[in-house]
């Protein structure tokens, strides 16, 4: 989706493009798009929502699985630790970076808010139950079971980076990992092809 949110917005700037992701779309079959995107601090605002597994295709195992979760296509464990959403949008260069849960509605509000008026590539992550896929084949309990999980392990990052390797395998940091400054891929384009200036002007 990030591939084609990106055309959108260079051929029409003045839109607030918003991108609503999974695991798979966003860092598996897409994630060249979204190191990528995150590189290039395109203005968009990603959201993604992890769920851990391709809960509707079948429920595969994603590029965010755990390290020897079941899934139909690792029905003895998935053998590839998974990857960190939110490190990788920070580590490619995210003006904004946050994590919550589904069952955190407000905070979902409120960084997907912040998310959007952030200039520059910004990622929301919301960590989400799949009780049909992911939940049954881990004996992760129904859909109100997971929803405790996601309410119980969530835990906000200054708490999480005082935990042991441990104790941060079974819980997930939550918070505004990274909001900063850095000019929009347009931005820098504009200064680097001053011809695309008069342009947008309606000059020749």
């Amino acid at each position: 989706a990030l591939a084609f949110a990106t055309g959108i917005k260079i051929g029409n700037p003045e839109l607030h493009v918003i991108v609503l992701m999974g695991d798979g779309d966003a860092v598996t079959i897409g994630g060249n798009h979204f190191i990528h995107s995150a590189r290039r601090n395109i203005d968009l605002t990603a959201v993604v929502v992890n769920n851990y597994n391709y809960g509707m295709t079948g429920g595969q195992y994603s590029a965010t699985s755990p390290l020897t979760a079941r899934t139909t296509t690792s029905p003895r464990g998935v053998p590839e630790p998974g990857f960190d959403v939110c490190a990788l949008a920070e580590t490619s260069g995210a003006n904004f970076v946050a994590r919550t849960t589904a069952y955190h509605v407000l905070q979902i509000k409120k960084y997907i808010m912040q998310a959007i008026q952030k200039k520059g590539f910004s990622l929301v992550e919301i960590m989400s139950p799949c009780p049909t896929h992911f939940g049954r084949r881990n004996f992760a309990g129904g859909p109100l079971a997971m929803m405790k999980y996601l309410k119980e392990r969530a835990v906000p990052k200054a708490r999480f980076d005082k935990m042991t390797d441990q104790e941060k395998i079974d819980h997930i940091a939550t918070g505004v990992f990274v909001d900063k400054e850095r000019p929009d891929f347009l931005t820098i384009y504009r200064e680097l092809n001053p011809i695309n200036q008069l342009a947008d002007q309606g000059g020749r």
